[in-house]
């Protein structure tokens, strides 16, 4: 896939997670390969759409009204970059906190590695500790 391909994609990819979870599961398909690896960040690698799938799934459960804003990209040879921020309210569990109905933003970075004009690597970051403080369920530091 050319540049100007991996960053339509890319951009198609924020625009329909942004219509909702139907649309949001729908783009995984034309986004991801099916052997997809998935680095979380955590000790375990999620390997497969299946598993991907479940991870993003868990999300719109969390965050049922969740938008999405891409801040910034960079494509170069067989990767992109994305930096986007989050915003919606904790309506489900989310690793494992009932919810709270509080509205949280957050960052994420990702690294997506594309072969046949799928991701079939991808790393991804986020911020954590901010959505914790943000639920109430970390102290956030007094200044």
């Amino acid at each position: 896939m050319s540049t100007k391909d991996l960053k339509a994609l890319e951009h198609r990819f924020f625009e329909e997670i942004n219509k909702g979870r139907a649309a949001g599961m729908a783009i995984i398909d034309e986004k991801y390969a099916a052997d997809l690896v998935f680095h979380m960040g955590t000790d375990v690698d999620v390997r497969g759409l299946k598993g991907f799938k479940q991870i993003y799934g868990a999300t719109f459960d969390a965050f049922p009204d969740n938008h999405t804003t891409l801040d910034d990209m960079v494509v170069e040879g067989d990767k992109a970059v994305v930096r986007y921020t989050t915003t919606g309210t904790h309506e489900g569990a989310f690793m494992g906190i009932p919810p709270t109905n509080k509205k949280v933003t957050f960052s994420t970075i990702e690294i997506d590695r594309f072969a046949s004009g799928k991701v079939v690597e991808a790393w991804e970051r986020y911020d954590t500790l901010g959505i914790m403080q943000q639920l109430g369920i970390v102290p956030t530091p007094k200044k």
